[in-house]
């Protein structure tokens, strides 16, 4: 039998057939669903400014990174997850555009979208069971980032501080950046991404994505159709 995975994460990811998921794949230069690696576009430092994206793989998340309660393993998250997924009918995701989030480049949907929120819920709070605490390392970490107070009570009763009334919907393509380097990757990704995001799609699958060991990257381990 295969071992546990040491985190199982949740995550929005476009289906296969999605030119949106081979673009991506190229630009982080690694295909989450696959493991294979992808020649990246020629650009400047674009392994170094990727690295962070390519190891989580690309997504939106909607149940953060997590380790399991004791004794509990990945079909108890699958089971949860086709439970979440059986009141929840697939939804026509907003038109996405390269936009800056808080420093990082990333993919944000154009108008808001209470079905995206809605789904983000309730993979939080259907998955939330199975979770095993943060350490103190984990809060300490999470802390340096200068969260609100309403984030820091997320953080302590969910174990990551950007869930519910603190979500928003995001596919990071970037490290954190400085401005005007910044502004260049926007440009850049927006060419590169542009044929994609011209496509219309739906949400039509929760992923989840498993990190098999302490450095490794995540890989899509299962996708549970939205059938509500």
């Amino acid at each position: 039998m295969s071992p546990e995975p040491l985190r199982i994460a949740a995550y929005y990811a476009p289906a296969a057939e999605d030119r949106l998921a081979e673009a991506a794949a190229s630009w982080l230069g690694r295909d989450a669903a696959s493991g294979a690696m992808r020649t990246q576009p020629d650009l400047p430092d674009i392994a170094a400014i990727t690295a962070d994206a390519r190891r989580y793989g690309f997504h939106a998340t909607l149940k953060p990174p997590m380790r399991l309660i004791p004794g509990a393993g990945f079909a108890d998250i699958l089971a949860a997850t086709r439970r979440i997924a059986a009141g929840i009918a697939a939804f026509t995701l907003p038109a996405l555009s390269v936009q800056a989030v808080h420093g990082f480049v990333a993919l944000r949907e154009q108008t808001p979208c209470q079905a995206l929120q809605d789904l983000a819920d309730a993979c939080v709070g259907g998955l939330d069971p199975l979770r095993a605490p943060p350490d103190a390392a984990e809060l300490a970490r999470r802390r340096r980032s200068a969260l609100s107070p309403l984030q820091d009570a997320m953080l302590q009763r969910w174990g990551y501080p950007y869930v519910f009334q603190t979500w928003f919907f995001h596919m990071t393509l970037t490290c954190r950046l400085e401005e005007a380097a910044r502004a260049a990757w926007i440009d850049a990704a927006r060419a590169h991404f542009a044929a994609a995001l011209a496509q219309p799609r739906r949400v039509e699958a929760i992923s989840l994505f498993v990190q098999d060991e302490a450095g490794a990257p995540f890989r899509i381990a299962a996708r549970v159709a939205l059938s509500g």
